[in-house]
């Protein structure tokens, strides 16, 4: 396992950070749920290309994130079978313990909200922009 992957599984397995980047001695952690901590990262429009990610749960929204992220490597506890295959089309090699068909939503009744939220899409782009429209009118539904 490379290095910059390794260091960002250890941390990941080792604390309660949700997801972790790391290159060389550059190291961004969440402890966020869900895809806010990678739209964040988008947002601040740091260079996060060729960095080695962990993450505890991976989606098709967030392998779409990945991408747009322009990291090189992707690790996840739990890993939907269409972001495995988001992060190969895209030359990022994708690793999990376990492999599952969809990513379920916290009560387990459903697919996640973002999952079921890029079901039909294919473009990267296109997914952020759906997503950030979500987490908005999400965060506008808490506020009132």
């Amino acid at each position: 396992m490379k290095a910059d992957l390794k260091k960002a599984v250890d941390l990941l397995s080792k604390s309660e950070y949700t997801c972790v980047l790391c290159k060389g001695s550059a190291v961004f952690t969440s402890k966020e749920r869900g895809v806010k901590p990678l739209v964040e990262w988008l947002n601040s429009k740091t260079d996060f290309k060729d960095f080695c990610a962990a993450d505890k749960v991976v989606g098709k929204a967030a392998a779409f994130l990945y991408v747009l992220l322009g990291v090189k490597a992707v690790y996840s506890q739990v890993m939907s079978k269409s972001a495995y295959e988001i992060l190969s089309i895209h030359g990022i090699e994708p690793l999990c313990d376990l492999s599952v068909e969809a990513i379920r939503n916290r009560s387990n009744t459903d697919l996640c909200p973002m999952e079921k939220l890029v079901l039909d899409v294919d473009d990267p782009k296109t997914a952020l922009s759906m997503i950030k429209r979500k987490l908005e009118s999400h965060s506008a539904a808490l506020i009132f």
